[in-house]
């Protein structure tokens, strides 16, 4: 056992990768049966990592990421449990996190990348053009519900989920409404022309 502040521990033994693929966990202030479980976990995580990401270096990072998070989250284990599928879990947790994120960086790229100037556009305070009197009378003839869920969804453009919010009543109802409401403004204005 060290007796140092700062032991380095490294993973593997000689039938592990070469030293520059293998992560390293450095434990601080040396410590605790949990640090010590989790210095012998560590080598078993790479390969698992590895199958999981495909990619060294970004098996390397979740393994990393793994030890940190047990690290600041070693209050939250129970004792007695098995140790090692918890540490799993939380690496299968991180990287399950790391893909929605990419998920979400890769669509607003794509939405970058066909309208360039989106994300410099100001947001104005402008309020919406004024309706065509032939489409406000219809949509001054629709019963109070469906009025209200139109202008929410299809003029402000409001989520589905905040109309709903908004109007009290869940989501498929917003939905249903709106079906609604678009057939019947389709037949007024059909019968208006």
């Amino acid at each position: 056992m060290h007796t140092s502040s700062a032991a380095q521990l490294t993973t593997g033994s000689t039938n592990n990768p070469p030293e520059t693929t293998r992560p390293n966990l450095r434990l601080i202030n040396g410590g605790g049966a949990l640090r010590q479980s989790l210095a012998e976990v560590v080598a078993s995580l790479y390969p698992h990592a590895l199958r999981l990401t495909r990619n060294v270096d970004r098996a390397r990072d979740l393994v990393q990421d793994t030890a940190l998070r047990v690290l600041a989250f070693e209050h939250t284990f129970t004792p007695g449990t098995h140790f090692k599928a918890w540490v799993r879990q939380v690496m299968y947790s991180i990287f399950l996190s790391n893909c929605r994120r990419q998920r979400r960086e890769r669509s607003a790229l794509s939405a970058w990348i066909s309208d360039p100037v989106s994300w410099s556009k100001e947001l104005s305070d402008e309020t919406q053009p004024p309706l065509l009197p032939g489409l406000k009378r219809a949509l001054d003839n629709l019963p109070a519900g469906f009025t209200q869920t139109v202008v929410l969804v299809d003029i402000e453009e409001w989520s589905y989920r905040d109309a709903a919010t908004a109007l009290g009543v869940p989501v498929g109802t917003v939905m249903s409404r709106l079906h609604r409401a678009r057939r019947l403004l389709g037949e007024q204005l059909l019968q208006a022309a």
